[in-house]
C-alpha cells in the first residue's frame, strides 16, 4: 500500500510539472488559440524596452506587424540575456528556464548564418538541432560615435591611443580595444555598465567617442544635443566580423510557422516598411544580402 501511496504521489507530481509548462506551439495551434508570444530582450533601447509601462522598439513594432498579419493577439515574453545566445534559446524557445519553464513560440534578435546555426559540438551533434533559425530583418555593424569638437576625424582607431572612448562592460568593443594592437589603447578605454551611461559622459565631456552596435549608436546620437556629434566611417582591423545578420528563431518542429512568418518579414524588408520601423527609432537601417531587391 505505501508503494502504491508513492507511485500515486509520484504520477500527479509528474502531472503537475507538465501541467505548469508550456510548450512552444505550432502554427495551427497559434492560429486557433489566436494568440502568439514573443521573445524580446528587456532594457534593449531601441529595439525592446518599456516606457511608462508601454512596450516600445523596433522589434516591439516588428513583432505587432507580424502579429497582425496572422491575425492574433501578440503577448511578449520579456527576457534577459544569458552568457549566450545557446542559453537564451534554451531557456526561452525550446526548453525553458529551471526557474519558469514555459516558452515563447517566436524569439527575435537572433544570429542568422549558416555556419552558426550548422554549429556542431565535440561529439558531432547539431548544437542548434532544436531550433529553426530564418527571417534576416537587418544586417548589424559595429559603430563610432565621437565628438568633432575633440576628434578631427576617426578614419583609423589609431587615434583612441590619445583620446578617450566609452564601451559597454562585457562587450566585444570592451574586449577588443582592450586587446587590439598591444594594448595601446588600454588606458584610454573608459568602462560603463551601459551604452546609454556611455553617451552620457561623452556629452557630459568626459569622454571623446563611443563605439557599439551602429543601431544603437545612430539612435542615441540623434538624441544629443549638439550636431558636434558624428558617425565615423572607420574600419576595424583585426576585430574578426564586420557586419552580421539578425534574424529569429521558432523550435525546430515547427517550421510552419517559420515560413509563414519569413514571408512577413520579406515583404517588410522588401516594400520598405522595415527601414521605416528602423527610421523612427533613428536608427541606421542595412537591407541583409539574402533579399534581391534595392535598399530603399
Amino acid at each position: 500500500m505505501k508503494n502504491k501511496f508513492y507511485s500515486l504521489f509520484l504520477w500527479l507530481s509528474c502531472c503537475s510539472i507538465l501541467c505548469s509548462t508550456t510548450f512552444a506551439r505550432s502554427y495551427d495551434d497559434i492560429i486557433e488559440s489566436n494568440e502568439i508570444t514573443v521573445a524580446v530582450y528587456s532594457d534593449f533601447i531601441p529595439f525592446s524596452y518599456r516606457e511608462n509601462g508601454e512596450a516600445k522598439g523596433i522589434d516591439i513594432d516588428v513583432a505587432k506587424h507580424i502579429a497582425k498579419q496572422l491575425g492574433v493577439t501578440l503577448r511578449f515574453r520579456w527576457v534577459t540575456a544569458d552568457e549566450n545566445v545557446e542559453d537564451d534559446l534554451r531557456n526561452n524557445l525550446w526548453k525553458g528556464h529551471f526557474l519558469k519553464r514555459s516558452v515563447a513560440d517566436l524569439m527575435l534578435r537572433v544570429p542568422y548564418d549558416k555556419k552558426y546555426s550548422e554549429l556542431r559540438d565535440d561529439i558531432g551533434e547539431r548544437v542548434h538541432e532544436q531550433v529553426h533559425m530564418f527571417a534576416p530583418y537587418h544586417t548589424e555593424s559595429w559603430k563610432i560615435v565621437f565628438n568633432t569638437k575633440k576628434i578631427d576625424d576617426v578614419s583609423t582607431m589609431a587615434v583612441f591611443q590619445y583620446h578617450d572612448i566609452g564601451v559597454e562592460v562585457d562587450s566585444i568593443p570592451q574586449f577588443y580595444l582592450l586587446s587590439v594592437f598591444n594594448g595601446r589603447m588600454r588606458n584610454k578605454t573608459k568602462q560603463y555598465s551601459s551604452l546609454a551611461l556611455a553617451i552620457s559622459a561623452m556629452s557630459e565631456q568626459k569622454i571623446d567617442a563611443v563605439m557599439g552596435l551602429r543601431s544603437q549608436i545612430s539612435h542615441y546620437q540623434h538624441q544629443l544635443d549638439s550636431p558636434t556629434y558624428q558617425l565615423a566611417t572607420n574600419a576595424f582591423p583585426m576585430l574578426g566580423k564586420q557586419q552580421w545578420d539578425i534574424g529569429m528563431a521558432v523550435k525546430s518542429d515547427y517550421r510552419q510557422l517559420g515560413y509563414a512568418i519569413a514571408d512577413i518579414v520579406e515583404a517588410m524588408v522588401s516594400q520598405g516598411q522595415m527601414k521605416k520601423i528602423f527610421k523612427q527609432y533613428n536608427a541606421v537601417y542595412k537591407i541583409p544580402n539574402l533579399y534581391s531587391v534595392s535598399d530603399k
